[in-house]
């Protein structure tokens, strides 16, 4: 289930509210025999990425359950950093994933199946009580506490703490398998995904690339929204570029939008992270900074955020 963007922000005692986590969506299934599949969002199978996650729910959550959720990096500040995944998100073997050092946290909010039987049809706070009395809580498995009715002074609340924003859901909604006006985003920052569809070449001493061309779709057009310069270090400079080499082309990808011509084009696959300051009068953002690279997200779903 997915939530829409809203401007909107209201308090209402129908409507619950939850901190709005900055990490990678994370669907779970235990099967009968208690078996673990920790997936993302597009059903891509994780378990090597977040193996004491997987562990701890091989002993505290029940059989046959679905669990929905998020998995997040605190930086010191005790903020969700989703850049600060980049090393467990990259890693392409356990070994690689627990080297890097990164502590991470699972924090459940719903649950679709409990015991082989499907709940989303539940109101939302029935199956938060379901959830919380069915799985085993502590260590790297948090139960999503929630907020009634003050959904704005939440928010002033987030955001002078530097989250990324809160979540308000419908109190009596069911599960729906999309995105839904029952869950919706209160945002701090202008954040969301975009398409890579090339790159420009690195001048200086810059590895890799320079920048990122980047778009979303609208009617089925990828629509080209600037060039993404910040946010990289040396490392994702490099594995990025890695990762682009082998979806190179020779035409643009972009059906609307003037990209530099000439630029390296890429089949639009790969997902980014951005912020930026601003939308332009012609879909280009301002002052736009990298976060990191999606696999929870397809290429083909992504849109403007408005």
């Amino acid at each position: 289930m997915l939530a829409k963007l809203t401007h909107d922000h209201f308090s209402s005692p129908e409507w619950i509210y939850e901190r709005k986590l900055d990490g990678e969506r994370v669907i779970t299934r235990v099967g009968a025999d208690g078996d673990v599949t920790i997936m993302s969002r597009n059903r891509r199978e994780i378990n090597h990425s977040y193996s004491e996650v997987v562990e701890a729910l091989a002993e505290q959550a029940p059989p046959g359950c679905w669990l929905d959720g998020e998995i997040v990096a605190f930086n010191q500040r005790g903020v969700s950093d989703f850049g600060l995944l980049a090393p467990r998100m990259r890693a392409g073997s356990l070994a690689t994933s627990l080297a890097s050092g990164v502590d991470v946290h699972y924090y459940l909010f719903d649950c679709m199946y409990i015991g082989g039987h499907d709940i989303t049809k539940l109101p939302l706070l029935a199956r938060k009580r379901v959830l919380q009395g069915a799985v085993g809580w502590g260590g790297w498995v948090r139960f999503m506490e929630h907020r009634e009715e003050e959904g704005e002074a939440f928010l002033r609340e987030a955001c002078a703490s530097g989250w990324e924003g809160i979540i308000a859901k419908k109190d009596d909604g069911e599960y729906i398998h999309g995105r839904s006006s029952l869950w919706l985003k209160f945002k701090c920052v202008r954040q969301q995904e975009f398409v890579i569809g090339g790159y420009t070449e690195p001048q200086g001493s810059r590895i890799g690339f320079g920048a990122l061309l980047i778009g979303f779709y609208r009617n089925g057009d990828l629509v080209y929204a600037g060039k993404v310069g910040t946010g990289f270090d040396d490392e994702t400079l490099q594995d990025l570029h890695r990762q682009m080499k082998r979806l190179e082309r020779k035409s643009s990808p972009f059906d609307v939008g003037d990209p530099p011509k000439d630029a390296q084009f890429v089949t639009p696959r790969l997902v980014c992270e951005v912020k930026f300051m601003e939308w332009t009068p012609g879909d280009h953002l301002r002052h736009p900074s990298y976060i990191g690279l999606r696999r929870d997200k397809d290429a083909k779903e992504v849109r403007k955020e408005e």
